[in-house]
């Protein structure tokens, strides 16, 4: 007869590598905690479902309380540039328990955010506030429910401790699911603390372990910054398509497998402006909305950098070799974001001259201070809103000739309504959700994640567009929770 422990089907394949790449670490214990989310539908996709229902078993697990059968918590070690400065890192209050083997067979990362201290703690304590796990938790759903390649979230304990930042906090603790929990970050690491075969081991493993079809590639490091490039530029368009700002492009906040991870000073863009900034530490907007493309190809020369000596022993060669990769990417990118772009305004056969559509459409958007998320949902409906757009002859006149182009295509508003959302998490709202859960009220919280899992559905009556308090943009700041 099976025990629980028996039913995970946990690995962990990144402890086979040199151990300077991790540190064995346990999580540390907590005295009292409690379940405040946990999400039944991804513990069934993960093969978990024996957890469901058990509150026992979940606050054990996903507490760090208990460790899973074939569990082997590792600390992973990686650097990163944050704002353009390179720094030593590693997990400092992460622990991966493991690789859990998916009802798909695919294996996903589980890792515990918010367990205590790591070898790579710092001055740290290790711990996260509940406020900031709930605030991934909402997020990275969302995202999902949003079709933007991300982490996922499997749970929130309240770990029933104090957390100390600038005031008094309930701790919290997030199970953290992703495909990988590598980065940028991980490779600068290995380029500067890690011998030369340690790093060949790694970049093997990291090819074998994701990137198979490359194996046998004669020039597989060339292909991975290839991949990695297009995956990292399809992540960035899927963004943008939706209005989201990362906040904090650093190096090591960049998975190589093109997900969206570590939701810090994240948030939506409302009214529509590139230079939109909504994190505390970002004073400079370094990372706003309008520059996240350009950082994506900053942080993918520095990936290039650390390939070099296996993309060829010769150095020159090596660099012609990559930058020949990196000269690929604004043309990759601007023709998939005009595809993009095309897309939220139903034009599904494009032709060049189509382009000005976009770029007229902007440019008044941003004139008129245009909800992002509004005008591309009033296009999709036919139908105006309150903003300003809507009353201007220029918008006027470039609606009568969007609707002339489109008018014989009959995919038109099919493609208009997968790629348009009818919902975001909007930045008054998840602040509303967060200060009420975090004191145990969850309504609205529930409705939230319910709204954004409905995201798509135009079958059901919309009868009011979302909007944003007046003046509450202009104050609103976002923390990284550290």
């Amino acid at each position: 007869m099976k025990t629980a422990n028996e039913n995970w089907s946990l690995q962990n394949s990144y402890t086979e590598l040199p151990s300077s790449f991790y540190k064995k670490i346990k999580p540390s214990t907590v005295k009292n905690p409690q379940i405040v989310y946990f999400n039944d539908k991804l513990s069934k996709q993960l093969n978990l479902e024996f957890l469901n229902n058990d509150v026992r078993k979940i606050t054990d697990y996903l507490s760090g309380n208990k460790l899973p059968h074939n569990s082997n918590p590792i600390a992973q070690a990686y650097a990163g540039h944050q704002f353009g400065h390179f720094t030593m890192l590693g997990d400092g209050r992460a622990i991966l328990l493991g690789e859990q083997k998916a009802l798909d067979n695919r294996y996903f990362d589980i890792q515990l955010k918010g367990s205590g201290q790591t070898p790579f703690s710092r001055a740290g304590d290790g711990r996260a506030t509940l406020s900031s796990m709930l605030r991934e938790y909402l997020m990275s759903e969302s995202m999902h429910f949003l079709n933007v390649p991300t982490t996922r979230s499997l749970a929130v304990i309240n770990s029933g401790e104090r957390v100390f930042r600038e005031t008094i906090n309930s701790g919290g603790i997030l199970s953290r699911v992703s495909s990988s929990h590598i980065r940028v970050g991980t490779f600068e690491y290995a380029k500067h603390f890690c011998s030369h075969e340690d790093f060949k081991d790694f970049i093997d493993y990291v090819i074998k372990r994701y990137y198979p079809d490359i194996s046998g590639s004669n020039s597989p490091c060339t292909d991975l910054l290839k991949t990695v490039m297009r995956k990292q530029i399809d992540l960035v368009l899927s963004w943008i398509r939706v209005g989201f700002i990362h906040g904090v492009m650093n190096t090591d906040n960049m998975s190589i497998t093109g997900e969206t991870i570590d939701y810090g000073p994240c948030a939506f863009m409302n009214k529509y402006n590139p230079k939109t900034v909504f994190s505390s530490i970002d004073r400079h907007g370094r990372y706003a909305f309008g520059n996240q493309h350009k950082i994506a190809y900053w942080n993918l020369s520095v990936f290039a950098g650390t390939l070099l000596p296996f993309i060829h022993k010769d150095q020159n060669k090596a660099i012609d070799l990559a930058q020949n990769i990196l000269d690929e990417f604004s043309a990759y990118f601007s023709n998939n974001w005009y595809s993009m772009m095309f897309s939220k305004i139903g034009i599904t056969n494009p032709e060049k001259s189509d382009e000005k559509f976009i770029n007229d459409l902007l440019e008044l958007m941003e004139l008129h201070e245009a909800d992002y998320t509004n005008t591309f949902l009033s296009l999709t409906l036919n139908k105006s809103n309150k903003d300003l757009l809507f009353q201007s002859p220029d918008f006027k006149n470039w609606l009568k000739k969007w609707k002339e182009r489109v008018k014989n295509d009959k995919n038109c508003q099919t493609i208009m309504k997968k790629n348009n959302p009818i919902y975001i998490p909007r930045n008054h709202l998840v602040e509303s959700a967060l200060n009420n859960a975090i004191n145990g009220n969850k309504e609205e919280f529930d409705k939230l994640l319910h709204q954004m899992s409905n995201t798509y559905e135009y079958d059901v009556n919309i009868d009011k567009f979302q909007t944003t308090p007046y003046g509450f943009d202009e104050t609103y700041k976002t923390f990284c929770g550290t």
